[in-house]
C-alpha cells in the first residue's frame, strides 16, 4: 500500500488517455508493422522509482525511442528529441503529451537558441528525479550505418546537475541501451532493443564537486564503450558498404556454421558482431586481398541489384511441387487479398506519397508508422466501420469487421509479399541459364570460398 501511495505521490502512474494512446502504438508498432520484437537483458532495467538515465545509439529516427519505449512495459519516459519538429503549435502539444522534450542544437536552431536547452534539461532532471526514465541519443542525430559515432557531454550534465539540484541524496543510474533492426526500410522486420549494466553516477559525485567536466568525461567514456559493445558496430567505414552486405549474404552462412539461428535477430547480431570482428582481423593480416574482396562484392551486390535478384534466390533449393503448390494458394486466396486491400492498402501507401519528398531515407519508416497510426488509420477505420454498419445492417457485423481490419491489412500485405517472393523465384530460375546470372553466380561462390578460408584462420 505504501508503494502505491509514493508511486501516486510521485505521480509515475501515468495517466489514463496516456496509457489507452501507448496501447494502441504499442499493438500497431509490434503486432503489425515489426514482425518480432525481442528486448535482450531486460532484467538489468531497474525497478520503477529509480531515476534513469537510458542512453542509446540513434539509426532509425522515432522507430528508436518507440524500440525502447515499449520494452519498458507500463513505465513512463520521457524522450529528448531534435527541437525543429516542436514548431508547429499542434505537433508541440502533442510531442509534449507523449513525453518528448526539445533539444536545439547549434547547427540548426543558431547560438541564441541554446539557453532554451536549460529548462528542457531541468524539466529532463525533474522527471528524473521523480523515479522516471529520461531517453536520450548523445550522437545528436541519426544515421544510416551501423556504426557508434562520438557521444556529446549533454546527457552527463543533464543527469550530474539533477542530482546537484538534490544535494547529490538520490543515486541516478544511466543504462546503456542499442536498438538494432534486420532493416531500416518496409514492413514486417524484426527489431530489438538490448541493455546494458546499468551505470550508478553516485561514484562520481565527489569528484563532479570540483572537477565537473572530468566526471562527465570518465562516465562519457564508461557509457560509450558500453554501447558500443551491445551494438554492431562497423567501424571500417571505408569499406562499410560491402561488409554490411556480406553480413547478410555471407554472414546467413557465417552465422550457421558457427552455430547461431540468423532468422533469430538477437542471434544474427552476435553472429554479425563476430564476423566483422573477423574481417578486422583479415583486414590486418591482408589489406590488399581483404579491399579485394571487398571491390569484388560491390560488383556482385550492384549485379544482383541490376538484374532484379534477390540475395536468398542463390541459396533457396528449386522445387517445382513447391513452387506449383505456392502458385495454387496464392490463386485460391486471391479473392480474400482483393476483399482486404481497402482500406488497409490505402493506408500503407498514403505515407509513401511524402517519403518520395524525403531527401533522408532514414525517415521513411518513422512517416510510415506515424502518418498511419496517428492520421489516415483513424481517419479510415471508422469509414469502414460506419460503411460496413450501413452496407450490412448488423452493428455487430461492423464491429466485428473493424476489429479484424489490422489483421486483414497483415494478411494483405503478407500475401503481397509471398508473391512478390515467389515470382521472383521464378524468374531467377528462368534466367540461371543466361550467361550474366552463370557469371554472377560463380563470382559469388569465388567471394564466398576466399572468405570460408579467411574466417578459418
Amino acid at each position: 500500500m505504501e508503494n502505491n501511495t509514493e508511486e501516486n505521490r510521485n505521480g509515475l502512474k501515468p495517466g489514463l488517455a496516456y496509457r489507452i494512446f501507448r496501447l494502441y502504438i504499442k499493438f500497431f508498432h509490434n503486432k503489425i508493422f515489426y514482425r518480432h520484437t525481442y528486448v535482450v537483458n531486460k532484467e538489468n532495467v531497474p525497478e520503477d522509482g529509480i531515476p534513469l538515465l537510458i542512453v542509446s545509439n540513434h539509426q532509425n529516427c522515432m522507430n528508436d525511442p518507440l524500440c525502447i519505449l515499449h520494452s519498458l512495459d507500463r513505465r513512463k519516459a520521457n524522450f529528448i528529441a531534435r527541437a525543429d519538429v516542436f514548431k508547429n503549435p499542434i505537433a508541440n502539444r502533442f510531442l509534449r503529451f507523449i513525453g518528448l522534450l526539445p533539444a536545439f542544437r547549434l547547427s540548426y536552431e543558431g547560438e541564441d537558441s541554446l539557453s532554451k536547452n536549460d529548462a528542457t534539461f531541468e524539466a529532463a532532471g525533474q522527471e528524473l528525479m521523480n523515479g522516471r526514465s529520461v531517453i536520450i541519443y548523445p550522437e545528436a542525430g541519426h544515421q544510416d550505418k551501423r556504426w557508434l559515432g562520438s557521444f556529446s557531454l549533454g546527457y552527463t550534465k543533464l543527469a550530474f546537475e539533477a542530482a546537484q539540484r538534490e544535494n547529490f541524496k538520490k543515486e541516478i543510474f544511466i543504462l546503456p541501451s542499442c536498438n538494432h533492426y534486420s532493416s531500416y526500410f518496409g514492413m514486417q522486420q524484426d527489431e530489438l532493443v538490448k541493455y546494458g549494466t546499468p551505470i550508478s553516477l553516485a561514484p562520481y559525485y565527489e569528484l563532479f564537486q570540483t572537477k565537473p567536466r572530468t566526471a562527465q568525461r570518465q562516465v562519457n567514456e564508461k557509457v560509450r564503450e558500453q554501447t558500443k559493445e551491445l551494438m554492431l558496430n562497423i567501424e571500417d567505414l571505408e569499406h562499410y558498404e560491402a561488409l554490411d552486405y556480406l553480413r547478410n549474404s555471407y554472414g546467413v552462412k557465417f552465422a550457421r556454421e558457427n552455430g547461431f539461428r540468423p532468422e533469430l535477430l538477437p542471434e544474427k547480431l552476435l553472429a554479425d558482431k563476430l564476423f566483422i570482428e573477423k574481417m578486422a582481423q583479415f583486414k590486418e593480416r591482408n589489406t590488399e586481398l581483404m579491399s579485394n574482396i571487398c571491390d569484388k562484392t560491390l560488383e556482385m551486390k550492384a549485379a544482383t541489384l541490376n538484374a532484379n535478384i534477390r540475395d536468398w534466390n542463390f541459396e533457396k533449393p528449386f522445387s517445382f511441387g513447391r513452387l506449383l503448390l505456392q502458385g495454387i494458394l496464392h490463386i485460391l486466396t486471391f479473392p480474400v487479398f482483393i476483399c482486404t486491400i481497402f482500406p488497409n492498402w490505402v493506408i500503407y501507401f498514403a505515407p509513401k506519397l511524402i517519403t518520395r519528398k524525403t531527401s533522408d531515407r532514414m525517415f521513411d519508416n518513422s512517416i510510415n508508422f506515424g502518418l498511419s497510426v496517428l492520421l489516415t488509420i483513424p481517419l479510415l477505420y471508422p469509414l469502414s466501420f460506419i460503411l460496413c454498419w450501413i452496407i450490412s445492417g448488423s452493428l455487430w457485423m461492423a464491429v466485428i469487421y473493424l476489429l479484424t481490419l489490422p489483421l486483414f491489412g497483415l494478411f494483405s500485405f503478407l500475401y503481397y509479399k509471398s508473391f512478390i517472393k515467389w515470382k521472383s523465384e521464378i524468374r531467377f530460375r528462368h534466367r540461371k541459364d543466361r550467361e550474366s546470372t552463370k557469371a554472377l553466380i560463380n563470382l559469388r561462390r569465388m567471394i564466398f570460398s576466399l572468405l570460408d578460408k579467411e574466417m578459418k584462420k
